[in-house]
């Protein structure tokens, strides 16, 4: 791989490797942590621009209204009106390789005559409410990781200023979006002769107990996000239900999952992995959600470096296509995705010894503003690149933020792809909502709402 990775400021110290070897790694110094206030944004980017003025210096985020824009409806697009810069296309791939990830490249060139990039001027509208930021640099001197597990962190990105991979990837698990919201969405299954089929529909309300404002590192359970899911179509599914609750202990994380034409709730057994989810009726696995989620003692993590690549970002102009006109081919339409020049931090997953997995080594491309991971790259047990996994994020000054929503992805192999999260054709796109009861994403108070 032709990467050229800009040097880590942060790498690891003689102290630091030796933790490492129990296990457990340390946090910054606070003279280290001070430049959260300086030179690095509240969540450790780097507040300059490139030298070209390719990529702006961070002046705060996105903090307007978007002009139209009206709570809880439609979502708008603050740059409607720009056009892009240029277009990337098989013609000329090859001049901007050294910017794009394995996976963009080879669809790039699986599918010549109808995909392309339109890259847009580069924006950094990323933010968060002051107190976020305030628990972030209380993070960075004390949070730590134990046995593969996160401690002494709340409220903010465990590890601003990353010493390694694990650490990295675990910003992404917990990075900021939003506390508590709701949205109606549609999945799709892109099929390899590039019919589309409505896989679920329904309501989705989801939680960030990690992010409730009076709490703390002392008193957190560890359970970090709440998620309920219940479908209205299509008929087949209508009724099911699943919820869960993801613990920064993943043993102590559960799933459950109500069938209607059984009427009864079941504990899923193995909620993580490579296990299908029936969020997405088995067609992704549970660790692809959102690029890459769940639990990470199944992998050797390496921080591989930072690196300007472009990645879809800001993408509300997505918002403004009907379902009906979101894939063209086998892939999303190209038209409805805005890609930008951003900072990403690379990150390795290489198959820890002793585990099984159907991918055994992956790339993770995390925006060094948000710590989301946009883009992701699996490659099977036959060294091939399999899966190129994405994910939009859409200025919403309501959340305070650039939150991340939509994922996907194609099999490269099978020329199949899947998009959850499409709400383009719901009535209301992503509502803040006030705090949900905890008893909405527990088994018991699933199988009282359970009636199809």
């Amino acid at each position: 791989m032709n990467y050229k990775y800009k040097k880590i400021t942060t790498l690891l110290s003689a102290a630091t490797l030796m933790l490492a070897s129990f296990n457990a790694f340390s946090e910054v110094t606070a003279e280290q942590a001070a430049r959260l206030k300086t030179d690095l944004t509240p969540f450790g980017a780097e507040k300059s621009g490139n030298d070209d003025g390719s990529i702006p210096a961070w002046t705060g985020g996105f903090t307007k209204t978007i002009e139209g824009q009206v709570s809880g409806g439609e979502r708008l697009d603050p740059f409607k009106d720009e056009k892009p810069l240029y277009t990337i296309t098989a013609n000329n791939v090859d001049q901007y390789a050294d910017k794009l990830s394995d996976g963009v490249k080879a669809l790039i060139k699986k599918y010549p005559d109808t995909y392309h990039l339109n890259v847009y001027p580069t924006h950094r509208t990323a933010m968060a409410p002051d107190w976020v930021y305030d628990f972030t640099a209380k993070n960075a001197v004390d949070a730590r990781i134990e046995n593969d597990i996160v401690v002494g962190a709340y409220g903010g990105i465990p590890f601003p200023i990353p010493n390694n991979g694990l650490e990295a990837i675990n910003n992404h698990l917990l990075n900021w979006k939003g506390v508590s919201w709701e949205s109606q969405v549609n999945q799709y299954q892109i099929t390899k002769s590039g019919d589309v089929l409505l896989v679920t529909s329904g309501l989705m309300k989801q939680q960030m107990p990690y992010y409730f404002k009076e709490g703390s590192a002392e008193g957190f359970d560890g359970n970090y996000w709440d998620i309920s899911v219940v479908n209205d179509g299509p008929p087949i599914r209508a009724g099911e239900m699943i919820v869960g609750q993801t613990n920064l202990d993943p043993d102590k994380s559960v799933a459950y999952v109500y069938l209607a034409g059984q009427r009864r709730v079941r504990k899923l057994p193995h909620s993580c992995c490579d296990t299908p989810t029936p969020a997405t009726a088995g067609l992704m696995t549970f660790d692809e959600l959102n690029v890459y989620s769940n639990r990470t003692d199944g992998f050797d993590w390496k921080l591989l470096g930072k690196k300007e690549m472009l990645v879809p970002y800001n993408v509300n102009r997505f918002l403004r296509y009907k379902d009906e006109d979101l894939v063209t081919g086998q892939h999303i339409n190209p038209e409805a995705v805005r890609w930008e020049l951003h900072r990403v931090w690379v990150v390795e997953a290489t198959l820890a010894e002793g585990k099984r997995h159907q991918s055994p080594r992956s790339l993770y491309y995390l925006d060094e503003d948000t710590w989301q991971a946009v883009l992701g790259d699996r490659w099977d047990a036959n060294k091939q690149l399999w899966k190129t996994l994405w994910q939009f994020n859409y200025v919403m000054p309501d959340f305070k933020g650039t939150i991340q929503q939509s994922f996907g992805y194609y099999d490269l192999l099978s020329g199949e792809g899947y998009l959850m999260d499409a709400n383009n054709n719901k009535p209301g796109q992503y509502r803040t909502t006030d705090r949900f009861p905890n008893n909405i994403f527990t088994g018991q108070g699933m199988a009282a709402q359970g009636v199809r």
